[in-house]
């Protein structure tokens, strides 16, 4: 085995609110709350016996899900859960897999219920080996949005530069705006971000005048909005980027297994069989993540089970080196604590009951439902799209490797209004075609929402250049396949009209 050594300290790398913040006192002291030789009278807990629950029992679907994750339940082998209100009842060999509510409903545990955490590092050992550094650990979360809410509270300072792609997460933006944060964006290709404008961004950047750069926010995996994945020779060229100068990489990645791999056309496409995959293949065939290529502690990397489970779970996990998370952990405490209660009980019952294996057969069954349906939206896209619009190349069609989302690239000055009626400007055709979209019964959401403003552009008293190419954004998760192939086809008939 490597011989394992312990993260790089970058703790210079801190907030100045990171650095402020202590541990809460009280906090402190909540460990001696199930201490039997201690008669705990130092926080407000209520007493377990007002909690007005005595039992939760549910029914999951059993592994290995041999009709499809998606079979309703007459056509699945099923699972009876039951999370008692009292520990004591748990029985013996369930210990280690039930959160009984005395537990689940109180206060404490602001990491996480062992019982999930626990789980989650199990899982990153076999889905990222976690064989570069010691002193890593996990720290369960509310989902991906909160998981860079708090890191940017405790990396970055008002006014602070952050890399982002150069087309972000709309969310993301924001978030990054409302805290004083401007954004530096990375130009971007087929295949993502690229590493050698990156090293020149980075070579070329002034750090007296715009401060240093300390964290690079990126979906390297079925990137939202444009559906694109990192290949591993640029993953490892960006974190040697991240040594070199110094910054930490946040790695979003809510749909690291909704990896769909290349799209072929129907008459080349491999059929589907249910044939039962094998799980060192499945993990094998997963594009490396930047977790697996850490040796100093510079990833965070942010995970949830909102697309994989269900968004309102509100569960996810932050992995990375024990010093950050110490930081984010002290944030936790006196904001959200911890995640649901019941969340946390039924999660964790859910997923122990399955075992590690268990979660790996769902993992690949909804990967499977999400290539089928990517398959047929791009099927479907180049049934509807006119021939001679993507001849012409006035539209091209991207069919995305992972993720939920395609998206479709429009020339705006092939429009035939494009100078007169739209003044030559792309956001403007952009926008007309949104709302004529809309008055024909279908929501596709413009790439400008998307757009990381370049800020030190800004800063340098300069403007912006208006973008005449255009994309639109579509996805293929919320509806069956005949809403889809309707909607695309309404998409598709304002095309045609538009580029008469």
């Amino acid at each position: 085995p490597p011989i394992m050594v312990l993260a790089k300290d970058l703790s210079h790398l801190l907030s100045d609110e990171a650095n402020t913040r202590t541990p809460s006192p009280l906090k402190t002291c909540i460990k001696y709350f199930n201490d039997p030789n201690v008669i705990f009278l130092g926080g407000g807990l209520p007493m377990s016996k007002y909690f007005p629950w005595f039992d939760i029992t549910g029914t999951s679907p059993l592994p290995p899900f041999a009709n499809g994750v998606g079979a309703p339940s007459s056509e699945q082998d099923l699972i009876n859960l039951k999370i008692p209100r009292d520990n004591f009842d748990v029985l013996e060999d369930e210990e280690f897999g039930t959160i009984s509510l005395d537990k689940a409903l109180q206060y404490g545990f602001s990491q996480g219920h062992p019982q999930l955490t626990s789980f989650f590092k199990e899982h990153n050992k076999i889905i990222h080996k976690m064989d570069k550094y010691e002193d890593h650990d996990v720290i369960a979360t509310i989902g991906n949005t909160w998981n860079l809410e708090s890191t940017l509270r405790c990396l970055c300072n008002k006014g602070d530069y952050v890399l982002v792609e150069e087309f972000a997460f709309s969310s993301t933006l924001t978030a990054v705006k409302a805290q004083g944060i401007k954004t530096c964006p990375i130009p971007m290709d087929a295949d993502g971000i690229i590493p050698e404008k990156l090293d020149d961004l980075l070579a070329n950047w002034d750090e007296d005048k715009l401060g240093k750069i300390k964290l690079l926010i990126i979906v390297a995996t079925g990137s939202n909005p444009k559906g694109l994945s990192l290949p591993v020779e640029r993953r490892q060229k960006i974190y040697d980027l991240a040594c070199k100068y110094d910054f930490i990489i946040a790695e979003d990645e809510p749909y690291y297994f909704l990896q769909t791999g290349q799209y072929f056309k129907p008459e080349e496409r491999p059929a589907l069989t249910n044939e039962k995959v094998d799980h060192d293949e499945f993990v094998g065939g997963l594009v490396k993540s930047f977790l697996s290529l850490d040796s100093e502690g510079r990833v965070l990397r942010f995970d949830s089970l909102s697309k994989i489970m269900g968004p309102n779970t509100r569960i996810g996990w932050i992995t990375g080196q024990k010093n950050l998370l110490t930081h984010l952990f002290r944030f936790h405490e006196v904001s959200i604590q911890s995640p649901s209660g019941f969340s946390q009980a039924i999660v964790a019952k859910t997923l122990n009951s399955w075992g590690q294996a268990g979660y790996l057969d769902w993992l690949i069954g909804i990967g499977k439902e999400y290539k089928i349906k990517r398959d047929f939206c791009i099927d479907s896209l180049y049934k509807h799209i006119p021939k001679r619009l993507l001849d012409s190349k006035t539209v091209v069609i991207n069919p995305p490797i992972a993720g939920m989302f395609f998206t479709i690239d429009i020339k705006s000055e092939n429009h035939p209004e494009f100078e007169s009626k739209f003044q030559s400007n792309g956001k403007l055709v952009e926008q007309h075609i949104y709302e004529t979209v809309i008055k024909q019964g279908v929501l596709m959401v413009p790439g400008s929402w998307f757009e990381a403003a370049d800020c030190t552009i800004a800063d340098r008293g300069g403007v912006e250049e208006p973008k005449k190419e255009i994309f639109f954004r579509g996805t293929y998760a919320a509806v069956d396949l005949e809403k889809l192939d309707q909607g695309i086809q309404r998409f598709a008939k304002v095309l045609d009209s538009e580029f008469s």
